[in-house]
């Protein structure tokens, strides 16, 4: 027995999209200072937020949620 489309994964995109959104435009809102850093000190900044929020947002068990309705 095959088991149709579930529920959880297209609401867990529009989360994820979300949250990905809301983080884009926090890290945006630093623009003005960040913006007076050396490039190479930018650089690095946007690479580390970039990275972070997949720490710092739940991705990993909102991905689980999506696959087996479980959080943990």
């Amino acid at each position: 027995m095959t088991q149709g489309p579930r529920w959880q994964k297209p609401v867990g995109t529009l989360a994820i999209l979300a949250m990905l959104g809301l983080w884009c435009v926090a890290v945006a809102s630093l623009s003005p200072w960040v913006g007076r850093w050396p490039g190479l000190v930018q650089l690095v900044f946007y690479i580390a937020a970039g990275i972070a929020w997949l720490w710092l947002l739940p991705m990993r068990r909102m991905l689980r949620w999506m696959e087996t309705g479980r959080w943990k």
